[in-house]
């Protein structure tokens, strides 16, 4: 079975607002995962969420930010800018923010493809979203 090649140049406006709050670009996808462009804007917090289903890796790239992410017992907040690569496994509870004057912004990967609205659910977060 052969896949096309695809081919896409970031959207200019968000396609989508995610359940966390952040402006989603959608790009492309495979059978084995996806990939969007997530901005947060400068001052923001996301509403903490966790994934039924996929897990993802992201890597920032522009802003700066923290990460918070919980599975059970651990917990940790990372420090995100440009350059930084974050995983996020199945069932990980996760809230970033955007400090500075930027957005913050990162690609991610999905794995499986995103399936749909349903995918992510609120849990209890770090910080209060804004």
């Amino acid at each position: 079975m052969s896949v096309p090649f695809a081919t896409k140049h970031l959207p200019a406006a968000p396609d989508v607002v995610a359940p966390d709050g952040s402006d989603v670009r959608v790009l492309l996808a495979l059978p084995g995962g996806s990939m969007a462009h997530f901005a947060l804007a400068p001052g923001r917090t996301s509403r903490a969420v966790a994934h039924r289903t996929v897990e993802e890796i992201w890597f920032f790239l522009g802003g700066r930010g923290e990460m918070w992410r919980r599975q059970g017992e651990r917990e940790e907040i990372t420090p995100v800018s440009a350059g930084v690569c974050i995983t996020i496994p199945l069932g990980t509870h996760f809230q970033f923010r955007s400090f500075g004057p930027e957005p913050l912004t990162a690609v991610a990967i999905t794995m499986p493809p995103w399936p749909g609205e349903d995918e992510a659910y609120f849990v209890p977060g770090r910080w209060e979203p804004a």
